[in-house]
């Protein structure tokens, strides 16, 4: 796999509705923002990076990534960071990772390129046990037009929109753990202290 293939998204573009309303991304885990973990686990696994954010885009330009803010109104969600991103990116692919999840495994890319690539799917999705995670994905860019059409259309189902293309599934059971995500304040606490 030649990284230089792939930019990185970190999807940070939500309302933080069940913490609050606050900019989950930014808030601290372990003294640093919860997006500076991300970064650190993704930027490696990728040739660039990008960071999907449709507030304080001042204080992610700070991390030193280009940051792009969703081009449909309304927060609507993290395909409308996928859309953002693959609007964005140059190279032919372009991988996933929500802001909230700073455990993503260290092999996430390579994982998800090589079933990708191996099945010639268009999008290749995270999965542990039974549970699939389709924020955390390597798709093609030329998916574009595609994702566009679909949130043209009201759509707002990551998993629904996945439904259409010729994607696989890539099993991630050894590390369940990689996609524990943050999502209230009460789970950052319990994070914080382990």
């Amino acid at each position: 796999m030649d990284r230089r293939l792939i930019t990185g998204v970190v999807l940070a573009g939500g309302l933080g509705r069940r913490m609050g309303g606050v900019d989950k991304g930014l808030q601290e885990l372990d003294g640093r923002p919860l997006v500076a973990h991300v970064i650190e686990r993704l930027a490696p696994q990728v040739g660039s990076l990008l960071i999907n954010a449709n507030r304080n885009a001042e204080r992610y330009a700070a991390f030193g990534h280009p940051v792009v803010a969703d081009a449909i109104d309304g927060f609507a969600g993290p395909l409308a960071g996928l859309h953002a991103a693959l609007a964005a990116a140059t190279t032919p692919y372009v991988a996933t990772a929500p802001c909230d999840s700073p455990f993503l495994p260290d092999d996430l890319v390579s994982r998800l390129f090589a079933a990708l690539t191996a099945n010639a799917a268009q999008i290749a999705v995270a999965r542990s046990g039974d549970q699939l995670h389709p924020v955390f994905c390597l798709c093609r860019r030329e998916l574009l037009p595609s994702l566009a059409a679909w949130l043209q259309a009201g759509e707002r189902r990551f998993g629904g929109w996945t439904a259409t293309l010729a994607a696989v599934e890539v099993a991630f059971d050894d590390q369940p753990a990689a996609f524990e995500n943050i999502n209230t304040c009460q789970e950052l606490a319990r994070f914080a202290s382990r």
